[in-house]
């Protein structure tokens, strides 16, 4: 199969130089009909790159409160093609994926499908280790992702964890994107500082409003379920490097694991801090 597919391809950045021209590049020029760069003000080559590579830069400022990035795009440059594909910078399409894709675009039933990615860690490809797979392909018009009023809980101006609402049958593609960030482990570690901030509000305000099993994939379930124990970071850990093969990783998969249960562990002390200030502030 050849020519271009109804698919719309977004990548949302900011201060991805390091990246995005790998990225841009691993698409290639021929696999979709429209590239949209979606940019928070990045003070970098971001731009100039993405306008290089053919790419269609559209500008983004957030104003604290719903939408973020991907729903604001869905909402005010509405692709006209029938799929769109949500790509970060440091993710790369392979060959095998690109073929799979074309097949599976050609499902009528299916409105989705969830992605599987390979993880780089230390330069290398991680042979075990949790798991990073994603919603992020589907029709334009089966929904978006899933709201949350945030209320400037973060200075993240894009979607988190949260994952596309879709109405209708859902597939899942086997092929791996790549998932290889340049930018080290320092960004690695800070960029979890700030989702573990966000994702302990986001607990506290479903507690707030009794909702905290609505729309959860079975894996946001789990993490829920376990977010108010100080075992979460252990559990994590365990999970990763014995259960999910991060042992075949050696050194780098027990660093890996490791970092994920610091990461839990983090979310969990922030849940208790949070709710400390709101003893104090009650009082």
């Amino acid at each position: 199969m050849s020519g271009k597919l109804d698919l719309t391809i977004v990548i949302p950045v900011k201060n991805e130089e390091k990246n995005l021209a790998g990225c841009l590049e691993a698409i290639g020029s021929g696999l979709a009909a429209r590239i949209d760069v979606v940019d928070s003000g990045s003070t970098d080559r971001t731009k100039e790159i993405a306008v290089q590579f053919g790419a269609n830069v559209i500008d983004f400022s957030w104003n604290g409160q719903f939408p973020k990035k991907r729903n604001w795009y869905l909402r005010n440059h509405t692709p006209s093609t029938k799929w769109v594909l949500f790509l970060d910078a440091d993710e790369y399409l392979t060959e095998e994926f690109k073929e799979e894709l074309r097949r599976a675009l050609q499902e009528e039933r299916i409105v989705g499908y969830w992605l599987k990615y390979t993880i780089y860690f230390l330069g290398e490809k991680l042979k075990g280790g949790y798991p990073l797979d994603k919603l992020a392909l589907f029709r334009v018009g089966a929904g978006e992702y899933e709201r949350i009023d945030e209320e400037a809980w973060s200075k993240l101006d894009m979607e988190v964890h949260e994952h596309p609402v879709l109405e209708g049958e859902i597939g899942r593609l086997q092929a791996k994107i790549d998932h290889l960030d340049f930018r080290g482990v320092a960004h690695y570690v800070n960029k979890h500082v700030e989702y573990a901030n966000w994702e302990a509000a986001r607990f506290l305000k479903k507690l707030d409003e009794g909702n905290q099993g609505e729309q959860l994939t079975w894996k946001q379930k789990i993490k829920y379920a376990l977010m108010q124990s100080v075992f979460i970071g252990p559990v994590y850990f365990l999970g990763s490097f014995f259960l999910l093969g991060g042992f075949r990783d050696g050194a780098r998969g027990f660093a890996f694991a490791i970092l994920k249960m610091a990461y839990f562990t983090q979310v969990y002390c922030r849940i208790r801090e949070l709710k400390a200030e709101r003893k104090r502030n009650n009082k």
